[in-house]
């Protein structure tokens, strides 16, 4: 059976909602988070304030500078989970085999509904079960989404990032190594920064050069190299995760003596954000929820967690977000026994606007 997987992804998902929800706000910069006089982060940003630079764990404050006609809005995160449910009810009527990877996100097996003499055939009769996915989400829930259709989960993410919003871009299996060749090596499931900068210093920068490096790439980037050089040529053999995915990573520190020494704390933080950050990007993943959790010296355990609409990969954010929580809600009024920082809703990252590169 020909391979067929769809990825799915929600444009703006929570500004999206809200300028449904307010027509008033349509067209406008919006950004989803706390004022920028106040003290706290952008959890999510429309289109329109993203071309300010405006992104998911920025400080208010900066997204306000960056943006000063920009309109925030709070977060409704059970709104956002309300409608979430009602778009993957419409994500399984289509049928397929589905792996739901974030709250605005998904991959669709549809290889069983559209089998043809070959791979592109295949693809080719997918596409009316994509447009009518689009479809019925735009007119049922007044949303846009855009699909990317591919062989397997590498492609069809990149295609899914390829034309936003509202696109829908198919990638042959015939072309895929073409399709790939112009594209930074960063749009490649397990590279991150780090590995960019190594990669970029031996003089490859995009997946082009990858293809055509004469070398073992082992000696740049270790055994990621052999999966990395498939990856270029767009082979991905990954099934759809069904249950059995990391579900989150995270780290704690038990004092010898307890502590509300901010700079103790702060160090902590950051060590912990530093190794989550290294974790996660080994994994080729990135992060919409950051928790902290504390514990006093009564044994008292309390924790809190903040969501961001697009997925976070740097110790910095992380370890900022960390510190937003622990301000917030002014969990260091006393001395300390332990202290965490945590993440989860952790999902695949590429770049995103393709199309701008």
């Amino acid at each position: 059976m020909f391979r067929v997987i769809f990825h799915m992804d929600m444009d703006a998902f929570y500004a999206s909602v809200e300028q449904r929800d307010n027509p008033a706000l349509r067209g406008k910069p919006l950004i989803v988070g706390a004022p920028p006089n106040q003290r706290g982060v952008v959890c999510a940003a429309s289109y329109e304030a993203r071309k300010f630079g405006v992104r998911s764990a920025m400080p208010s404050a900066t997204a306000g500078r960056l943006c000063p006609r920009g309109i925030f809005v709070r977060p409704r995160m059970d709104r956002y989970k309300e409608e979430s449910r009602e778009i993957m009810k419409i994500v399984s009527g289509t049928g397929a085999i589905i792996e739901q990877v974030s709250i605005d996100e998904a991959y669709l097996d549809v290889s069983a509904l559209c089998q043809g003499e070959d791979p592109d055939s295949s693809l080719l009769k997918s596409e009316p079960i994509a447009r009518e996915l689009k479809e019925r989400i735009r007119c049922d829930r007044k949303l846009t989404a855009t699909v990317g259709i591919a062989t397997n989960k590498l492609l069809a993410k990149i295609a899914s990032d390829y034309q936003k919003p509202d696109g829908l871009t198919l990638i042959s299996d015939v072309d895929k190594a073409k399709f790939l060749r112009p594209l930074p090596v960063r749009v490649l499931f397990g590279i991150g920064k780090v590995t960019e900068q190594t990669l970029n210093q031996a003089g490859i920068r995009t997946i082009g050069d990858i293809q055509d490096y004469p070398g073992d790439l082992r000696a740049l980037t270790g055994s990621f190299g052999i999966r990395l050089k498939q990856f270029a040529h767009g082979e991905d053999d990954r099934p759809l995760s069904l249950g059995d995915e990391i579900k989150s990573i995270s780290g704690e520190e038990t004092f010898l003596r307890d502590t509300e020494d901010r700079r103790v704390l702060r160090s902590c933080l950051r060590e912990q954000a530093t190794d989550i950050a290294a974790k996660i990007k080994r994994r080729g993943l990135g992060a919409h929820t950051v928790q902290v959790k504390v514990r006093y010296s009564n044994f008292t355990t309390l924790s809190r967690q903040i969501t961001v609409e697009e997925p976070i990969t740097e110790a910095n954010d992380i370890y900022r977000l960390g510190c937003f929580l622990l301000g917030r809600d002014k969990l260091v009024s006393q001395p300390l026994r332990l202290i965490g920082l945590g993440v989860s809703s952790l999902r695949e990252r590429t770049s995103q606007q393709l199309l701008l590169l």
